[in-house]
């Protein structure tokens, strides 16, 4: 079977994380296989929700709140949603339907279970891929995450396969951290260290934390903490910080996974009323909570790097928290902290561009994923194919030594 097409493909990548705020889309051209693998983003374009969509999509991640006909409904509608989303990526390309290959569809995470063990017992990623195929007409890729888990890894961080395809140093560790909802990291060795596998892992809390704690203390008139204008009128509590940093998913050892049913509105709420309790004002809480985040990734690459990262390369929202980022900077005094754009890669697109390229590896039946990254016994080629329009064709076009 030919592993490798005789032309890039077109392949959108669909991303919504775990903060719920919105839709990333990319067109990439891609071609190759890993160890050549070229990608080129042509287009992106980001689609927010409004806030009480947003909230919608939370309740429905709550046990407390979630009801099965709203769910079932929910996963329709995010279907048409980003159905919508690509058309409107292809009218700002200036691109038909029909000049797309792929869709790599990761869906909206409502729900990802882990035991006190860090067993996952189950993940739920919502968007019906039927919708996206049927009102596109192209062959969607989604669900990538289940077959990780079966196999017995965490399905996460997705992220960290692309980043050891495309983001190693030539001499120096490299640390590829997110922080977008939840936060994680992939700890990369350099391309002069071949024999040396990649670490990748959820350090712990983000954006969710951060965001809900922004909820609460404003009385639901803020949803996130702009600038970090709130943390920076106040002072970190060291030793409730250091108190903090006591909580058990911090000592796990990865690979490991987290999501909103540990660092979401439940822990948020706990901790306002704790930092309460100790008369810290709020701005000192969300503060403290912004340092928690920062900690929790420094604390995770000094219990867990072979050697501590040359560079720490910032993705997803967090980046864009300046108090946050004064934080990490001061917990890593020996790393230089830089953004994804300082090595050539958009950081707002980057996880968009992450499901395009895994979607890519799974048509050609490769494995888009290392033991090491999740825990797995083995790699698995990720991903359940929805079928368009174009599917025997593109069959034919790439696969054509499998075809009759």
């Amino acid at each position: 079977m030919n592993s490798v097409a005789t032309r890039p493909l077109y392949v959108i990548g669909l991303m919504s994380g775990t903060s719920a705020d919105g839709i990333d889309a990319a067109l990439c051209a891609i071609q190759g296989a890993p160890g050549s693998l070229k990608v080129e983003m042509l287009a992106a374009q980001s689609t927010s929700y409004t806030r009480d969509f947003q909230r919608h999509i939370h309740e429905q991640g709550n046990h407390e709140k979630s009801r099965i006909d709203a769910l079932t409904r929910l996963h329709f509608e995010l279907g048409e949603r980003f159905a919508q989303a690509v058309h409107d990526l292809l009218k700002q390309a200036g691109r038909s339907p029909q000049q797309v290959d792929l869709i790599g569809l990761h869906g909206q995470t409502v729900w990802h279970e882990v035991t006190a063990e860090g067993k996952v017992l189950g993940s739920l990623q919502i968007g019906e891929a039927a919708v996206v195929t049927e009102r596109t007409g192209i062959t969607t890729i989604s669900n990538f995450r289940s077959r990780d888990i079966a196999a017995g890894g965490q399905g996460a961080p997705l992220t960290a396969y692309i980043d050891w395809l495309l983001l190693r140093h030539p001499t120096h560790w490299r640390a590829i951290q997110n922080i977008g909802g939840i936060s994680n990291v992939t700890l990369l060795p350099p391309l002069n260290q071949p024999n040396i596998l990649p670490i990748a892992f959820d350090t712990g809390p983000g954006n969710a934390l951060l965001d809900e704690s922004m909820r609460i203390l404003t009385d639901g008139s803020a949803a996130f903490d702009q600038d970090g204008q709130m943390a920076r009128r106040g002072r970190m509590d060291e030793g409730w910080l250091g108190d903090l940093m006591e909580h058990p998913y911090y000592r796990r050892r990865g690979p490991k996974s987290t999501g909103r049913e540990l660092f979401g509105p439940q822990m948020a709420a706990a901790l306002i009323a704790e930092g309460r309790s100790r008369q810290l004002s709020d701005p000192d809480i969300l503060s403290t909570i912004t340092a928690l985040t920062a900690a929790s990734i420094a604390e995770a690459y000094q219990a867990t790097a072979p050697v501590m990262p040359a560079e720490v390369i910032i993705g997803g929202g967090g980046g864009r928290n300046p108090v946050l980022m004064s934080y990490l900077q001061s917990f890593l005094p020996g790393a230089e902290v830089k953004t994804h754009e300082a090595i050539g890669m958009d950081s707002d697109n980057k996880e968009a561009l992450v499901f395009a390229v895994l979607a890519y590896e799974s048509w050609f039946q490769r494995p888009a994923v290392l033991p090491s990254l999740t825990g797995a016994p083995h790699p698995s080629i990720l991903g359940d194919i929805t079928p368009g329009m174009n599917y025997l064709p593109l069959l034919k076009d790439t696969l054509c030594a499998a075809m009759p």
